[in-house]
Formats: structure tokens, sequence, C-alpha cells
């Protein structure tokens, strides 16, 4: 059965948290739990599905918040890029811009083009540096799904004035790694609305 991909907006930055899922085995991939965790585990329990892993596009406080909540909720993995360590566990998450102090370790750091395989669907890694440097977007080549967490946006790009940013760096992630994928890929942002790829090449054409 197709992906079914759920989503909620969630934090003082209006973050998008998804949930991902086979139809049929309903085992679900929480991606970016950005806050509330109550909340999330209302949805979880509404769709009825089993979480099994935690998959993380970065590790900034508006994408984690709700991580270890979730983790200990269902005994799950939490799963990052193995450069986002430093992002993750330090100041570089940009808490303090809150008032805030917040470290998720992850259980599992994933490597580019690592495949993860969770409830029957294929998650292939692409590490994606620029919005931080072990930033990385989750494909699901079966269904043509890609989850970008702030790499890229309907008609724009993270911001790479944080900690471990870098602007040139993200233009190539999107242009070299991202666009290369087919026009009809739908993109699942870390904010706001999803999008297209073919729709986004267009923006890249000076690069």
């Amino acid at each position: 059965m197709a992906l079914v991909v759920k989503h909620m907006v969630l934090g003082p930055i209006m973050t998008n948290c998804y949930i991902a899922y086979d139809g049929d085995i309903k085992e679900a991939v929480i991606i970016d739990p950005a806050d509330s965790a109550d909340i999330i585990k209302r949805k979880i329990t509404e769709l009825g599905v089993k979480p099994v892993a935690i998959l993380l596009t970065h590790g900034h406080f508006d994408h984690i918040g709700a991580a270890l909540d979730i983790k200990a909720e269902y005994g799950i993995k939490i799963y990052a890029h193995e450069d986002e360590k430093d992002v993750l566990t330090s100041d570089a998450n940009v808490a303090s811009m809150m008032g805030m102090r917040l470290s998720v370790d992850a259980d599992e750091y994933v490597r580019d083009r690592q495949t993860l395989l969770f409830g029957g669907v294929k998650y292939e890694v692409i590490h994606t540096p620029g919005h931080t440097k072990g930033g990385c977007c989750y494909y699901v080549a079966s269904d043509k799904v890609l989850f970008s967490g702030d790499t890229m946006f309907c008609q724009s790009y993270g911001r790479t004035d944080f900690p471990t940013g870098s602007y040139s760096e993200l233009i190539n992630s999107i242009t070299q790694k991202l666009l290369k994928l087919d026009d009809d890929v739908i993109v699942y942002p870390g904010h706001n609305e999803e999008t297209k790829i073919g729709y986004e090449r267009s923006m890249y054409d000076t690069y």
C-alpha cells in the first residue's frame, strides 16, 4: 500500500512534524517531533499506528523538542546524521534563543546514502549540509516522497547564519542532490506547505 503521511504544525516556530507509515503495516516513523509530545501521542493513537523510530532532519531545538518524550513513551530509537551530534547536544541547537537549554543525543548516527527500513518502508538518507553541517533529508523512492527538513522549503530554503551553517554548502546540497530527483517527487519541508521538485527547480537555474 502507498505511504501515508500525516503532519502537525507544532511549537513556537510553527514546525512541521510528520508521521509516515505504510497503510497496511501501520508501523510509523516520527519525523522531527518538534514540540508538544501530548499532541503527537494523541495523533498516534488516533491513527492507530505503532511508532518504531524517530528520524531527525537536523538538530535545531524547534525540530527536536519532543524527541526524548516520544522516545521514552514508545521505547524507540532516535536517528540523525553522523555530522549532527554537536548541534544536537550543544548550544548550537539555538535553544537559547527561546531561553531554553536542550540536548538530544541520537541512538543511531547514520551516513549519507544509508538506507533505513521501518514498517516495510525504505528511507534513504541524503546528507544535505548547509542549514547545519549534519542536516539531512529522508527519501522514500518507492513513493517519490522527500522529507526535506529545513534544507528546502516551498520557494525558499533554510537560513545559514546559525552555527555550522553555510550558504554555499546549502545551495550545493539543493542543486547537486535534491534537484537531481524527479520532477514529481513530493517535498515535505520542515516549515510551511509541501511542494514538488519540479516546481522548485526553476528557482535555481542561475546556479
